[in-house]
């Protein structure tokens, strides 16, 4: 009789173990199903996130295409000007060397002497006639007649465009 209850107790014990095995597996399949349907609605979350990006991403490229297309423009109006406002200087230049051409050599030499930048006094004397700008500079005082012919030898060695 003790080997019956050694087998009962042995069937019960495979008995159990089997019914908790299937209890946990469909209380595993139940956690699993509801982890999936999370999964899902995370996965969801996730893709319209997803979206969202990229429309933002597309967004702002189309705003920095707008803002580098603006930058060319402004930097070309930039340019413009710069070449406008060197041209404006070089006629100004032009018409004050033929002011000083005008002059006595003596008062023009000492105007120029008197100025406080010399590479204005050197862009007069630049677009003075040589002969006009060569009495003036005898009357130049020597400290301004050396910083003048500097920057003049600068000048000269820069390929011909609108100076200044």
């Amino acid at each position: 009789m003790k080997k019956k209850k050694k087998k009962n107790s042995l069937s019960f014990t495979t008995a159990f173990l089997i019914t908790a095995g299937l209890i946990l597996n469909i209380h595993e399949t139940v956690f699993a199903q509801a982890d999936v349907k999370e999964i899902k609605k995370e996965i969801k979350k996730l893709e319209k996130l997803r979206s969202e990006v990229k429309s933002l991403i597309q967004k702002n490229e189309k705003i920095l295409k707008k803002i580098e297309e603006e930058k060319r423009k402004l930097e070309e109006e930039r340019k413009s000007f710069e070449k406008y406002v060197k041209q404006v200087e070089n006629e100004r230049y032009k018409k004050l060397a033929k002011m000083f051409e005008k002059m006595e050599p003596e008062l023009a030499g000492e105007k120029i002497s008197n100025m406080e930048d010399p590479k204005k006094a050197a862009y007069i004397i630049y677009n003075m006639k040589e002969s006009k700008a060569g009495e003036v500079l005898n009357y130049v005082s020597a400290d301004m007649v050396n910083q003048i012919t500097k920057i003049l030898t600068q000048l000269k060695k820069q390929p011909k465009q609108t100076n200044q």
